[in-house]
């Protein structure tokens, strides 16, 4: 009897350790996963440019992650270019404005994007005052975030911001503020 009351503790004991050792591994795996999906690449200048253009680095990394996954070199069907899906129009307007010499050679240039696409999100953030409407101006174009608001269809508050006519918007939305709030976390 005590032979088995000691086996049965030996066995207990040992599952207890497998258990917390199982617990170890995922939370280390889980720890090792967040970092490599939500990496900080660039951040030379992200955070050079957030500070500079009063922008928080984790909104510059969650728009980075979403548009371009960190691919300095990315080009969409809709010819937006690098890190930050610049359409040449708006990064040669932005560029102008603020005395930056663009190309289109260097426009892929994560120093040049970065710099222009957070000077871009900073002009949004100023005009709306709300993260989620001027989040929706970067995708959609504030011609259409401001044809919404006056037609009633989005509040400039963002409280609605689920009312947004564009799919592809709306959930462009949906995921920065989703990978906002995780890089906030991190």
């Amino acid at each position: 009897m005590a032979t088995t009351r000691k086996n049965a503790k030996k066995l207990l004991i040992f599952l207890m350790t497998i258990i917390l050792i199982i617990i170890l591994v995922v939370i280390c795996v889980n720890k090792l996963m967040i970092k490599i999906l939500y990496k900080k690449e660039y951040s030379e200048f992200v955070n050079k440019y957030a500070q500079m253009y009063n922008v928080d680095e984790n909104l510059i990394y969650s728009i980075i992650k979403v548009e371009s996954n960190f691919e300095a070199n990315a080009v969409s069907s809709q010819n937006a270019q690098g890190l930050m899906q610049l359409m040449y129009a708006t990064a040669e307007e932005v560029a102008r404005k603020n005395n930056i010499e663009l190309t289109e050679e260097n426009i892929l240039e994560p120093d040049i994007n970065i710099k222009l696409g957070t000077i871009y999100l900073s002009t949004l953030l100023e005009k709306y005052e709300c993260i989620e409407v001027a989040l929706a101006a970067y995708n959609a174009g504030s011609g259409n975030v401001d044809k919404w608001i006056e037609n009633g269809i989005i509040k400039e508050d963002g409280s609605d911001i689920e009312n947004i006519p564009f799919k592809e918007t709306n959930n462009y939305v949906r995921k920065i503020i989703r990978d906002y709030e995780i890089y906030k976390k991190i």
